[in-house]
């Protein structure tokens, strides 16, 4: 059984030395968010006073402009930002694809970082040490392994990140967009394990601007819009409303330029998830 429940979520960024930076207060502006002013620090508001209760069987759109707060509302979900204000309740195993490869290190071998990126999905050593042949073999990448990741290119460092990161079926599944993987045989693979990983996860929250997607695959949708909910119910009246405002809102890419801090960016972005392509 797994559950969610914000209760007037607050999620703020402080701009440091904000009387300096003007062309940094314009940039947050345009993308999103609102400025606000405590003890003459200026701060970004990505979310402000979002309320939200998901529960099994529940498949969430998250929809709304660039810098509308949607990445900040998926690390919320998957407990990497705590609220501000406000609180988030959050019960059931979590796993998260805004940032695959958080926890890796590119000095360290494939094998180290096998490793290391399970102990930052929660993982104890000897549960990595077990899944580690696993985990080798769908990455394909055989004596590659052995080196430093740095060595890799950006497609094989991103299949490493992929096959650890859908080692395990999460009860909570947090997407932002997703990922091209590599090659044909990989792609098929990729997209054979998405769809085991989405059918089976109790709760689904994704991040996507293709309309398509959002109204094939979710249940509920919520439509941010400058870090406040405008409106939140079943997809199809959601998107319909969005439409309506936005025209054909295309497919564009989520998480790029949302406020606040961003960890490394995972470059290997795509913008159709391949296990939710119509």
């Amino acid at each position: 059984m797994a559950r969610i429940n914000l209760n007037s979520v607050v999620v703020e960024f402080p701009i440091v030395n904000a009387s300096s930076q003007s062309l940094q207060l314009r940039l947050y502006q345009s993308l999103g968010g609102k400025l606000t002013s405590h003890h003459k620090t200026v701060v970004v508001r990505a979310l402000d006073g979002v309320d939200l209760a998901l529960g099994d069987g529940d498949r969430l759109g998250i929809i709304g402009h660039n810098g509308s707060g949607k990445t900040t509302l998926l690390r919320v979900l998957a407990g990497v930002y705590l609220p501000a204000q406000g609180s988030a309740t959050i019960e059931g195993s979590i796993s998260s694809f805004t940032d695959l490869t958080l926890g890796m290190d590119p000095e360290s071998t494939g094998w180290e970082n096998i490793i290391f990126r399970c102990a930052f999905m929660g993982m104890s050593f000897q549960e990595a040490k077990r899944r580690s042949p696993a985990i080798a073999e769908f990455s394909g990448l055989g004596q590659y392994l052995n080196l430093p990741t740095r060595t890799y290119s950006s497609g094989m460092f991103l299949r490493l990140a992929f096959a650890i990161s859908t080692s395990v079926a999460p009860e909570i599944l947090i997407m932002d967009e997703m990922i091209s993987t590599g090659d044909s045989e990989f792609i098929e693979k990729a997209e054979r394990r998405l769809r085991e990983i989405v059918d089976k996860a109790n709760i689904l929250a994704i991040a996507s601007h293709d309309m398509k997607v959002i109204q094939k695959v979710c249940n509920k949708v919520v439509w941010l819009e400058h870090g406040t909910i405008k409106q939140f119910g079943p997809s199809e009246r959601i998107v319909r409303a969005y439409e309506s405002i936005h025209g054909d809102a295309g497919v564009e890419r989520t998480g790029v330029d949302e406020v606040g801090p961003q960890p490394e960016e995972n470059a290997f972005i795509d913008d159709r998830h391949p296990a939710l392509r119509a």
